[in-house]
């Protein structure tokens, strides 16, 4: 199954020095059958496009609670690594594509890294600090939510995270 997992520059670089992606809370998303049933239509890369869509979404929240720790050296670019894994399971509990990851992803799984461009860090930094107030409605919040999402993710083979990491 095809993962999506929400992450930030600096849990790339730890990837990169240890090998291993560990998902925060273990948390990722895929094409779930639930995520399958909230869309009328759409083929599997429409669908695992709206999987890494809510995996970016869940990376700005990542952003806020870094921007708020003062992690300022942290680059204000959504990051979302995809990766092949079978030893998941569903939540329900959280968005339609949830799934629960087991343990740590070894870097041989990771398939790619869509990252946002520099160009995007000024709408990432403004809808991170709002993405919460967005989930809950704010008509402001939702429209710096959807300007970020705007910025297409750019794509990196999983072969070339070290490069990107040193990139950076």
């Amino acid at each position: 199954m095809r993962i999506y997992l929400p992450a930030t520059w600096p849990m790339l670089a730890r990837t990169v020095s240890t090998g291993t992606f560990e998902p925060l809370g273990g948390t990722a998303f895929a094409l779930t059958p639930k995520l399958r049933e909230s869309y009328t239509s759409g083929d599997d890369e429409e669908l695992e496009y709206a999987a890494m869509s809510e995996a970016a979404r869940a990376s700005l929240r990542l952003l806020a609670v870094e921007f708020g720790l003062g992690e300022e050296g942290t680059p204000a670019r959504r990051v979302v690594v995809a990766a092949d894994s079978e030893d998941v399971t569903l939540r329900p509990d959280l968005d339609d594509g949830a799934v629960r990851v087991a343990g740590p992803v070894p870097v041989a799984k990771i398939v790619a890294v869509h990252v946002d461009l520099p160009e995007a860090e000024h709408a990432v930094r403004q809808a991170a600090g709002v993405v919460d107030r967005a989930d809950l409605g704010d008509l402001d919040a939702e429209f710096l939510v959807g300007e970020v999402e705007d910025h297409d993710l750019a794509w990196y083979a999983g072969s070339e995270l070290a490069f990107l990491v040193e990139l950076g």
